[in-house]
């Protein structure tokens, strides 16, 4: 009996053995089945699966930005024709308070943080130099040389009869010194011709020898430079032309010496009156 319920064990656990794999087999046919299935049924309805967006790629460095040139500056043109009126380095020319010089250069100079444009002009005779700024040439009364039919009239002008005021000499003095101070050759021309003296004629006052002499020293440097002549040259032309003139009479000269006497006779006379104040 005991080798019967051996037996029967044994083939009962033999057939649990069997019944195993065959399960087991089962088991994976299913599970394959299932594969199977699952895969058909992805075939027919594929999921969708997310797209991950990709990072955003990081912006590329900017390159440095380049200094952008600068337009090329448009330089105004310079007032130079204006300001200067012609006048150029080594002309000639004729300042009125002194007559004429020549223009050495032409320079700048910073005054008060401002640039100023100069003329420098040389007074070779009286040894001295003179810096104009070019803009003030007008106000001035700068000019440049006279031309050669200026020159002629200024010339046929001495030879003409002199006109002389019945004035006061210091008044007719005042009137003298400012056309010599105008740089009109013709009314410098005037002054000479109202003031020259003959020999047959009485003799200048020392004032009046002063202007005289300062008027002929004007009108010869410019007649000397105009005809490139020397100023002695000119000297001999102006007084050839002075003896031309229509010699004034007795009367007129007995008159001005009058004049000149009455005029001295108050000039003392006020000076007496002034002194009398004083010592009162």
């Amino acid at each position: 009996m005991k080798d019967a319920k051996n037996v029967s064990a044994t083939k009962s656990s033999k057939n649990k053995r069997s019944a195993m794999p065959e399960k087991t087999a089962k088991t994976a046919a299913k599970a394959t089945g299932s594969k199977t299935t699952a895969s058909k049924v992805a075939a027919k309805h594929p999921v969708k699966t997310p797209v991950k967006a990709a990072p955003p790629k990081a912006a590329a460095p900017k390159a440095a930005a380049k200094p952008v040139a600068a337009a090329p500056r448009v330089e105004e043109p310079k007032k130079v024709v204006t300001q200067r009126q012609g006048f150029k380095a080594n002309e000639f020319v004729v300042y009125p308070a002194h007559g004429v010089g020549q223009i050495l250069a032409i320079e700048e100079q910073e005054i008060a943080g401002a640039k100023l444009e100069l003329f420098v002009i040389n007074f070779m005779k009286d040894k001295m130099t003179l810096r104009v700024p070019t803009a003030k040439v007008a106000n001035v009364g700068m000019r440049k040389l006279s031309e050669p039919a200026l020159v002629k009239k200024a010339l046929e002008t001495l030879k003409g009869r002199a006109r002389v005021k019945r004035t006061m000499w210091s008044r007719r003095a005042q009137e003298y010194e400012a056309k010599i101070n105008s740089g009109d050759i013709v009314a410098i021309a005037e002054v000479v011709r109202d003031l020259y003296r003959s020999e047959s004629q009485p003799e200048q006052s020392y004032s009046e020898r002063q202007l005289y002499e300062a008027a002929l020293d004007r009108l010869s440097r410019e007649i000397a430079v105009v005809q490139h002549s020397t100023e002695t040259e000119a000297v001999k032309e102006i007084e050839s032309q002075l003896a031309k003139s229509p010699r004034r009479g007795a009367k007129a000269e007995a008159t001005e010496a009058d004049t000149e006497a009455d005029e001295a006779d108050v000039e003392a006379d006020g000076d007496d009156a002034a002194v009398a104040d004083e010592a009162a």
